[in-house]
């Protein structure tokens, strides 16, 4: 009988082992494949001709309307920018209230910054950043695109930013689910009401699913990181401007984060309407956390991703740019790294 038992034991310790390794391996394989694919996706030298086509976007904080920066600062910007492809500026004007409402005194100085920044960078345009957390129906504490009456609120904010002076909106509101009707139906009414005061809707957009499914995967353990591409296009055909936010990816090694910058950037370019411009998000920001490696998620790697991911998928395409997140958190090095790969526009 105790023999009996031993063996038991032994067989079930095979079974365990065997049932671990095959585990391992199920997720082992893909992790090392995947890896490898970025690796290869980041090597090699992109086009010459990839650089900037005078397209590129800067993201800027609050304090550029409430008071805090003044002309010096302004003067700061000038030089910082001078000679590069930034066209457009998305100043932080929000955030919208939870109904969807924004009061006038979210950006009580933008008038003053809006008339430097037309007399000091002529050809620049300022867009209103505006931005809330998602919820859902009945949890409070957010934004519910399923309220026709706070879609509205919505939209009447942005015809409000438009006519204080703002020559555009650009919409940052996070999380959106992957095939959200809501947020379609948003964007149908938001951008005619943009055009119709005179200026593009642009959007911040979530990244596109790296691998089959794994939107499916990421849902059902409560993240909704990653779009389909499909509904990526779906998006990208109703804004004016669309800027990935192709950063806090929880790569651990720079490689493999500017290989992924060059997957994505292949994957939106894929589906982007040729009208519509196509910004890959740089990050100018250096916090450290699970979902973000400062030194893995380099300003130069994304750079030379986005150079990579254009020369392979459209080298042609002129409706394309980097948009850069965020002024406050950005570095001489960062800035350099644009300036130094993505050139000066010409």
């Amino acid at each position: 009988m105790k023999r009996s038992n031993t063996g038991r034991r032994a067989l079930l310790k095979r079974i365990a082992l065997r049932l671990a390794v095959a585990v391992a391996l199920l997720v082992l394989v893909p992790v090392v494949t995947a890896g490898s694919a970025l690796r290869a996706s980041y090597a090699g030298s992109p086009a010459q001709d990839a650089v900037t086509r005078g397209r590129d976007a800067l993201w800027l904080g609050h304090a550029w309307v409430d008071g805090r920066k003044r002309d010096a600062d302004l003067a700061a910007l000038k030089k910082r920018i001078a000679g590069t492809g930034i066209r457009d500026l998305y100043v932080h004007a929000g955030p919208l209230e939870h109904d969807g409402s924004l009061p006038a005194s979210a950006y009580r100085g933008a008038g003053r910054l809006l008339e430097a920044v037309h007399r000091e960078l002529p050809g620049v345009r300022v867009q209103a950043w505006l931005g809330d957390k998602l919820t859902g129906r009945g949890q409070g504490g957010g934004l519910w695109l399923g309220s026709p009456t706070a879609r509205e609120k919505v939209v009447a904010s942005a015809r409000q930013v438009m006519r204080a002076g703002f020559e555009g909106v650009h919409l940052d509101v996070e999380p959106v689910r992957t095939g959200d009707r809501d947020y379609l139906a948003l964007l149908d009414a938001l951008r005619p009401a943009v055009r119709a005061e005179g200026g593009p809707l642009s959007v911040a957009a979530q990244q596109i699913d790296p691998l089959p499914s794994m939107h499916t995967a990421a849902g059902a353990l409560g993240s909704p990181k990653w779009w389909t591409q499909s509904y990526f296009g779906r998006v990208a055909r109703r804004v004016d401007q669309i800027a990935v936010m192709s950063y806090d990816t929880a790569l651990p090694w720079e490689n493999l984060y500017g290989g992924y910058v060059a997957q994505q950037t292949r994957l939106a370019l894929q589906v982007t309407p040729a009208g519509t411009d196509l910004l890959m998000g740089v990050p100018f920001y250096h916090t450290d956390n699970w979902g973000h490696q400062s030194r893995a998620e380099t300003a130069a790697a994304a750079v030379r991703g986005a150079r990579l991911g254009l020369s392979r998928e459209d080298r042609r395409r002129r409706t394309f740019g980097l948009a850069l997140y965020v002024d406050f958190a950005a570095t001489e090095a960062d800035w350099r790294a644009y300036r130094a790969g993505w050139g000066m526009r010409g």
